[in-house]
């Protein structure tokens, strides 16, 4: 009788442990959203690819279509979305402005694509993550506006937002809000960023805020009021993070951690 007790004392204590959940090891599906290559290709720049693996996630690349069923179907096999740089954003059609001489190259499909995955993905409760041309759309998705050209529309600028030294060099300071996502992000409250671009964020988006600036004013980082897991900057940390320097890794290091929630 002893020893059938103790066996059935085993037994117990054994389901008991099998049934108790375990922590997933599986790295976390990271989509990241794609280039127009004139309609006949669909990519991203290595930098991104590189920069997810480096914080531990798993890249995919999330080809362009204007059908929102294919694109609910993508977001339901990602953990996390990365909206990348690229082309302006059609000014008329997205936020009501007639187009600015200076406006550069507009492609209609990529930004029907980018702003119904970016209104989708935080809609499902995604994190997201934008960058450059990605901080401004996830903007104008939610109902902001942007300066269509730097130098001609924001006044009193005096820094230089289209660098020609290396992207993975720092060329002009950023003033970055203490307790922000960015800031617990990387560490730091001012930090020396890249820069490749001629447009920014002008009317913020309702429901969002302005969490960095550069010295001349210009919006470097927005987030998401109320969440931890919406959130853009101008700049392009992928850069560095894909040429092993570490200063923004932090940024993709906490998406991955979101994703796995």
């Amino acid at each position: 009788m002893k020893k059938f007790l103790t066996l059935i004392m085993i037994l117990l204590v054994t389901g008991v442990t099998f049934a108790q959940p375990q922590k997933s090891s599986k790295k976390p599906i990271i989509g990241i959203s794609s280039t127009w290559g004139g309609g006949t290709t669909t990519s991203v720049p290595l930098n991104y690819v590189k920069s997810v693996m480096r914080a531990g996630g798993v890249p995919v690349v999330l080809p362009i279509t204007d059908d929102p069923e294919l694109i609910a179907r993508m977001l339901e096999a990602v953990d996390a979305v990365i909206m990348t740089g690229g082309e302006d954003i059609d000014p008329l059609k997205w936020f009501g402005e007639e187009p600015h001489p200076a406006l550069g190259e507009v492609i209609p499909e990529r930004d029907l694509f980018d702003i119904t995955l970016i209104r989708m993905a935080v809609a499902k409760g995604l994190p997201v993550l934008g960058i450059c041309r990605g901080e401004q759309l996830m903007n104008v998705a939610f109902g902001g506006s942007l300066y269509q050209d730097i130098p001609s529309q924001v006044k009193g600028t005096y820094v230089k937002h289209q660098q020609k030294a290396p992207g993975y060099y720092g060329t002009h300071s950023v003033m970055i809000e203490t307790g922000s996502l960015l800031n617990r992000q990387i560490g730091l409250d001012s930090v020396a960023t890249n820069s490749f671009h001629h447009q920014a964020v002008k009317f913020v988006a309702p429901g969002f805020k302005v969490t960095a600036r550069s010295k001349d004013g210009v919006v470097e980082a927005i987030e998401k009021m109320g969440s931890s897991k919406v959130f853009g900057v101008q700049f392009h940390p992928e850069v560095f993070t894909a040429n092993n320097i570490d200063t923004f890794l932090g940024i993709f290091k906490y998406l991955v951690e979101e994703a796995k929630k």
